[in-house]
């Protein structure tokens, strides 16, 4: 049995937790929206997710490997000193800090013209660029024609209190 499970992290946890009950183990696909530690796996119970699989293109803080990370230290840094109340294990909270250094990087682009038009254009213009929470080898671009920032991912199988990733990073982008 598979299980495709594209869903919102509320009703991710539900499924899990349901799963459990009724003793169902199929190969468990997560999507990437609902894989926060936090707001998914806790409240369903870390138990209960084992072996889930699903996919990455961010830094899990919960992941002892990012201990040193100088990326993970900044956004921990942050969080210390302006978003103390932050969860740091919900996945929504390092995605919006790594959404607004993104943001950063394009008004830097458009200098002093901070029209409507040259933001549009600069978002549109992103090319090679990284925050310091992408996992390595996930790059940001974006063209005119191609306003999805993000097209690689890393596979990540949930064990004990954590996302464990594995594999090699794979791209959607033609030829990646």
């Amino acid at each position: 049995d598979i299980f495709v499970d594209i869903t919102t992290p509320k009703f991710a946890a539900q499924a899990i937790k349901k799963m459990a009950e009724i003793g169902w183990k199929p190969l468990h696909l997560l999507n990437n929206v609902s894989s926060s530690i936090g707001s998914v796996m806790q409240p369903a119970g870390y138990e209960n997710g084992q072996d889930i699989i699903s996919a990455a293109y961010l830094k899990d803080v919960a992941d002892p490997q990012w201990v040193n990370d100088p990326g993970m230290k900044e956004f921990l840094g942050f969080l210390e000193k302006d978003f103390p109340e932050g969860n740091k294990l919900d996945g929504s909270v390092i995605v919006g800090y790594g959404v607004a250094q993104t943001l950063v990087q394009v008004l830097k682009q458009c200098g002093d013209n901070l029209t409507r038009e040259n933001v549009m254009k600069q978002a549109a213009s992103l090319k090679n660029f990284r925050t310091e929470v992408l996992l390595p080898g996930v790059m940001i671009n974006t063209g005119p024609d191609d306003f999805a920032p993000i097209s690689q991912l890393q596979l990540q199988r949930f064990k004990g209190e954590k996302w464990e990733l594995f594999g090699d990073v794979i791209s959607a982008d033609a030829g990646g």
